[in-house]
């Protein structure tokens, strides 16, 4: 061993400076290794339906709606997710979902994600209804049929316009987990707020009345019969409300965030639920492990090549002593 101190001693510069040709040498062969990492392919649906326009949501100290609020956490979430990610997104009103833009590369198109985003508002809606879960069977419908399969992202304050009566609830086919996904939650969940009324141009026009929204679900005001108001008896109980739906006879035309309803059917559906409360929390939610998927990704090793030739370099005698040199003439300027 005392010779290759010996050698060590005597040859240092040369064996540094040997070392650091073989690594950029090894650059020319186009090293690398083959490494999995987690991406995410989702689809994110928002609600566009009038109830979104309710301002109980606070942004830098104003008020704001739930839909304005949500596209910000949004704006803000897509710098986060990691290279290779897609996004894509659609709107929700009246009973389905409506794809917009196919999920697209989050960094190479961010402009693009953000411009198209900054469009989406409740002027676009086609219908007065809301009808929560048959839209999130939509959506899953939409996932399920693109190439990639993404995970669903469905954000609504849970609203079901009309009401549903537990009697008449619809039932569907998915499979549970098969979609991956997760629900978001957005509105305040304690208060329940006047839902503001706008012309088809969307200027306002104050806020919708009791006498002016479904207060139940039609089929519980039973059928009519052939005498008068005379309700034909199979419908008798169906008017009984389901407080796990959300549903509030009598106060429909105030909204807040129906929160259990919508973790009833994130659970019913395999999906997850989030409330959204900051952008960071919904940031770190669309990252979560159950949305992401392991891609193998080739890591290239030129570049830790080349830094290991420029640290060897930069441990010879002669590049030591420059580097020392610049780092004593910095100290020097800064102190005048």
């Amino acid at each position: 061993m005392n010779w290759l101190a010996h050698l060590w001693s005597e040859r240092r510069d040369a064996l540094l400076l040997a070392a650091a040709a073989l690594a950029l040498a090894a650059t020319f062969l186009n090293p690398g290794l083959t490494l999995g990492r987690p991406l995410f392919d989702e689809v994110v649906v928002l609600d566009i339906t009038q109830s979104m326009n309710v301002t109980d949501r606070v942004l830098d100290g104003k008020p704001v709606s739930r839909l304005a609020f949500a596209k910000h956490a949004l704006r803000q979430s897509l710098l986060d997710l990691p290279c290779g990610s897609r996004v894509g997104w659609g709107v929700f009103t009246e009973y389905r979902s409506f794809l917009l833009l196919a999920p697209i590369e989050v960094c190479g198109n961010l402009n693009e994600l953000r411009a198209t985003l900054d469009h989406i508002d409740v002027q676009m809606a086609w219908a007065g209804n809301s009808e929560v879960s048959k839209a999130i069977h939509s959506g899953l419908g939409i996932a399920g049929a693109l190439p990639e399969k993404p995970a669903l992202i469905f954000i609504t304050d849970g609203q079901e316009a009309p009401p549903l009566n537990p009697k008449y609830r619809p039932h569907f086919d998915d499979k549970p987990g098969e979609i991956p996904g997760l629900i978001v939650g957005v509105g305040d969940p304690s208060k329940s707020s006047p839902i503001p009324k706008t012309d088809p141009m969307g200027r306002p026009l104050g806020f919708w009345k009791a006498d002016e929204v479904l207060q139940t679900d039609p089929r519980s005001r039973g059928r009519g019969a052939s005498v008068g108001n005379e309700q034909l008896v199979d419908d008798a109980g169906a008017a009984a409300p389901a407080p796990a739906l959300g549903a509030t006879p009598g106060r429909e035309h105030l909204s807040s965030l129906r929160e259990p309803y919508l973790r009833l059917l994130a659970d019913e559906r395999g999906l997850g639920f989030h409330r959204l409360e900051s952008a960071e929390g919904l940031s770190e939610a669309l990252r979560a492990r159950a949305l992401a998927r392991t891609v193998s990704a080739r890591a290239d090793g030129r570049v830790a090549l080349a830094v290991l030739a420029l640290g060897l370099l930069l441990w010879t005698e002669g590049a030591g002593t420059f580097v020392a040199m610049m780092v004593t003439g910095l100290a020097i300027r800064r102190r005048r």
